[in-house]
């Protein structure tokens, strides 16, 4: 059977951006059971609610919503259990450090496949306040009507 290639996008959160100043990503490998991986390939997932709590040294992503298995049995897994993220000791160490130094959080920006292996686009951010929020938003909007201007000056209509 042939492996899978390149990254397949099952589930994005694209609030996060919203709610936050992304810093600095890091990309995890997940602990899954087999009815969250199959769950997982049939494109079913949400990043909304989820954080990434650090306890003894390690990693566990909490508030993912993996629904159970259509065709599972007694062995199919609890939809929002926590699950272990899978990183290096010097990331994990690093990230567990500026979270505790700079008052900073831990949220999934993605949750993928690649190359076959589930996994997850972690970012560490800083919460937005709402201000912040109309800023940015303010700002997209001054962008995107600059571009639209561009465009219709080059095509001649203006």
């Amino acid at each position: 059977m042939p492996k899978d290639q390149g990254r397949k996008l099952i589930a994005q959160n694209k609030k996060a951006r919203h709610d936050y100043h992304i810093e600095d990503t890091y990309e995890a490998g997940l602990v899954l059971m087999g009815t969250e991986v199959k769950s997982l390939r049939m494109g079913r997932a949400s990043l909304g609610d989820g954080f990434v709590d650090i306890e003894d040294h390690e990693a566990w992503l909490h508030g993912v919503h993996i629904p159970e298995y259509t065709q599972g049995t007694w062995t199919n897994h609890s939809a929002r259990r926590k699950r272990k993220l899978l990183l290096n000791r010097h990331e994990l160490d690093k990230i567990e450090r500026r979270v505790n130094e700079k008052g900073l959080t831990v949220v999934p920006l993605a949750l993928y496949f690649l190359d076959g292996r589930a996994k997850v686009e972690i970012a560490l951010a800083k919460g937005k306040k709402s201000w912040d929020k109309r800023h940015s938003l303010a700002e997209r909007q001054a962008n995107r009507e600059k571009e639209q201007a561009l465009g219709r000056r080059l095509k001649g209509m203006e």
